[in-house]
């Protein structure tokens, strides 16, 4: 990595980009706008900055966000804007002859039957999880842009990784944009202030989930810039094994100190049974997550009680 490439990271003030930002190499030069100096809904205005300021690569970890509760309320929103800002960023970033593009995509991104662990080429083979598919489908649409646009120009090299779920420092914990994990902390973390005795859980809690600690996705994604030709175009990023919705409870519960006990609430939805990525590809890279969920909570619980309280 030479001393002048200049990276620009869209959405740098999210959670994924405020660790891409921690976990930068001292020798890059960063681009972080806010959403007044790059909004990537206009257009003009993204294509405008892309060529002012000339980044050598662009890092796209920019979009709305949200857990099921969000999706299910908004889906409007997830489609329209995540695929605006999409389709411009990619676009502006190949008119300005910008030649190194990675995207960040989302394990919902796969069909809600498909058999676990969740392949790279199992996308587009099979109907969207309901709950989620409006983000989804934005997300689909980015990845294939992209895969097209180096299909058609193999100059430009596009990249797409699809992390597995993500929790870690800078994460929401408002109830009603937060995903999972750190949702479960505020939960927990105010029954045990409240000397609560039962916490509820949506469904039976058998569902799986596969949650990695962002800043391990981090140091992976500057790792890949570092290796760029070696990337494949579409590749997973995670742990390679996950644990049952109760499992997480029961873990965070531990951090935490409740003692209470859990109550299911079968009237809720759960989203897909089973997300766990197949990371065959990320293993020929020797790309390893450092936390164990255990520590990683911790370090998101001690986040939470110094910056969010």
């Amino acid at each position: 990595m030479t001393t002048s490439l200049k990276i620009l990271i869209c959405g740098a003030d999210g959670m994924v980009g405020k660790n891409l930002v921690e976990k930068a190499p001292k020798n890059v030069i960063l681009l972080t706008p806010d959403i007044s100096t790059l909004n990537l809904l206009d257009y003009q205005q993204t294509i405008n900055y892309l060529q002012t300021h000339k980044p050598d690569a662009i890092i796209h970890a920019a979009g709305i966000v949200g857990g099921i509760h969000a999706n299910i309320a908004q889906p409007v929103k997830f489609l329209l804007e995540n695929t605006e800002m999409g389709k411009n960023l990619v676009w502006s970033a190949f008119n300005s002859g910008i030649k190194q593009f990675i995207n960040l995509g989302s394990s919902c991104m796969y069909p809600r039957n498909a058999e676990n662990p969740l392949q790279e080429s199992m996308i587009l083979t099979g109907e969207l999880e309901p709950t989620n598919e409006a983000y989804a489908i934005a997300k689909i649409f980015t990845q294939r842009l992209i895969a097209y646009i180096t299909r058609e120009h193999p100059d430009y090299q596009y990249k797409t990784v699809i992390p597995c779920n993500l929790y870690g420092k800078y994460d929401k914990f408002d109830p009603k944009h937060s995903h999972m994990i750190p949702a479960v902390i505020r939960k927990l973390h105010e029954a045990r202030i409240s000397n609560a005795k039962t916490v509820e859980i949506w469904g039976d809690g058998t569902a799986r989930r596969e949650f990695m600690y962002a800043g391990d996705l981090a140091e992976m994604i500057w790792h890949l810039i570092l290796i760029y030709e070696k990337t494949p175009p579409l590749m997973n990023l995670g742990l390679g094994y996950d644990y049952s919705i109760n499992e997480y409870y029961q873990i965070i519960a531990d951090v935490i100190g409740f003692d209470g006990v859990f109550k299911h609430d079968l009237s809720k939805p759960v989203g897909m049974k089973q997300k766990l990525v197949d990371i065959r590809l990320q293993e020929s890279l020797a790309l390893k997550p450092k936390h164990s969920l255990k520590e990683g909570i911790e370090k998101t619980y001690q986040y939470f009680k110094t910056q969010i309280l």
